[in-house]
């Protein structure tokens, strides 16, 4: 029989190790969602599940015990690029470089999400709730960032001051439609040059 003290120890041991392995599981599942994503990008959503197991480093069963439908696959990625694409803001205003560049990056983000999105529709397609669910946490995450980027390249002089966040990601979303069906049609060089369109004019 042990004591109090030596129940608690043992206790704490097997609490510290339950958080490692908690720590690696999440590390894992973003490492496969990463491979996922890289792959509904180059593919589309409708890749095979190998291809994405490849890109993992792991057998496809990993990938069905974690996500048992194509869809829950799809909303689990959806969800990870909305968090890499908010988090990524401020990181890339933080690294020193111009804020009107700090767009430019994020913006690039934010279309390898929107190949993901336009894919979401068919995969929810008998959930249309679940749906509208996604795109309000979508604009809820995304708009503010948008808007810090977009502000601080009206403030460093760089940018036009009279597009608003949501109607930028708007024009960025519209020239992504249809990229994904027509292999001549380069949406990342119009969506480049709308991005250049918005820097101020020398007078």
């Amino acid at each position: 029989m042990t004591d109090n003290g030596e129940a608690a120890e043992a206790g704490a041991g097997a609490g510290a190790a339950v958080r490692p392995r908690r720590a690696d599981a999440r590390r894992n599942q973003e490492a496969l969602l990463d491979a996922a994503a890289a792959v509904f990008v180059a593919s589309g959503v409708e890749a095979p599940v190998r291809d994405i197991a490849a890109e993992a480093g792991v057998g496809t069963g990993t990938i069905y015990r974690h996500f048992p439908t194509r869809a829950d696959l799809i909303i689990a990625v959806y969800r990870h690029q909305v968090e890499a694409c908010a988090e990524a803001g401020p990181a890339l205003l933080a690294a020193g470089g111009s804020p009107h560049a700090a767009l430019g990056q994020w913006i690039d983000l934010f279309v390898d999400f929107l190949v993901t999105k336009h894919g979401l529709a068919a995969a929810l397609r008998s959930d249309q709730a679940g749906f509208e669910t996604l795109h309000t946490y979508f604009l809820d995450r995304l708009v503010p960032v948008c808007s810090r980027l977009l502000d601080a390249a009206v403030a460093s002089g760089e940018i036009r001051s009279d597009l608003t966040a949501l109607e930028l990601m708007h024009g960025v979303g519209n020239l992504c439609i249809g990229a994904d069906s027509d292999p001549r049609y380069d949406a990342r060089r119009l969506v480049e040059v709308l991005v250049a369109g918005l820097l101020r004019q020398p007078r």
